[in-house]
């Protein structure tokens, strides 16, 4: 009977163990500024064809097709088909969380053109951050809750200058009675039991916006209310004149 080799058993095993997280991994990928154009084109939580993404990130469609490999080879996205076209996704909640680190982060980049400033400057008014809303119409929401008391635990952290990573846990924020009434009010769909109030220390204005399940809600009944309107395909948000009238009343919100 033939004994297997010990060390060769001892390379198995270590083989099949985990080690720490492998960071340069992920480093590597988005060291390719097209593939960071990619994720951040789809930070807005939308699905997008790859013809799409080729567009925003200046790329022949066979050169975008190796990117968009890579990045779901990392797991950082994930492709759906439909019918003849295949719709790209970031991965997960995650990577959005991610890409809004990074973007606290990271120098920003010179503007070349008219089109680059007015697009900038509309992101900095108002976007999406993956499933929540960001910016100045995200914060201004945010310090609204607050100060009508519909979250709670704040103090004066919500106006700190912070680098921590998303979703914020250092304020114990909470959603209150009334906040829980305002929001199933505006059509939300919340779980029965309690859970945590996430925020995002935003990249533009370095203030808290509101993150998480509550966050997620409120994206998405501010849309079916007709309070914010999206871009067809991209990340900018706009308050309509019913939004405006709506956020003035229900939260004294009259900056945006």
């Amino acid at each position: 009977m033939r004994v297997p080799n010990l060390a060769i058993c001892q390379r198995s095993e270590l083989r099949r163990r985990r080690g720490d997280a492998d960071i340069a991994s992920i480093g590597t990928v988005l060291g390719e500024p097209a593939r960071c154009r990619i994720l951040m084109a789809l930070d807005g939580g939308r699905a997008l064809p790859a013809s799409f993404l080729a567009a925003e990130a200046g790329l022949a469609g066979s050169t975008t097709s190796v990117h968009l490999s890579k990045l779901v080879a990392a797991g950082l996205l994930r492709v759906e088909a439909s019918g003849r076209h295949r719709y790209y996704s970031l991965a997960g909640p995650e990577v959005g969380e991610l890409l809004e680190v990074l973007t606290r982060i990271a120098p920003t980049r010179p503007v070349r053109s008219l089109s680059e400033d007015t697009r900038a400057a509309r992101l900095r008014e108002g976007r999406t951050c993956y499933d929540h809303l960001a910016g100045r119409v995200g914060v201004a929401i945010m310090d609204g809750l607050v100060e009508n008391r519909l979250i709670s635990g704040a103090g004066s952290a919500s106006n700190r200058t912070e680098l921590v990573a998303a979703p914020g846990r250092e304020v114990d924020y909470r959603l209150t009675e009334n906040g829980r009434e305002f929001f199933l009010s505006l059509g939300a769909d919340l779980p029965a039991k309690s859970f945590p109030i996430r925020y995002c220390i935003d990249w533009s204005e370095r203030r808290h916006h509101l993150a998480g399940v509550a966050g997620r809600q409120l994206l998405r009944c501010l849309i079916e209310l007709r309070w914010i309107s999206r871009d067809v395909s991209g990340r900018a948000v706009e308050v309509t004149a019913a939004g405006r009238r709506g956020l003035r009343e229900r939260l004294s919100v009259i900056s945006i």
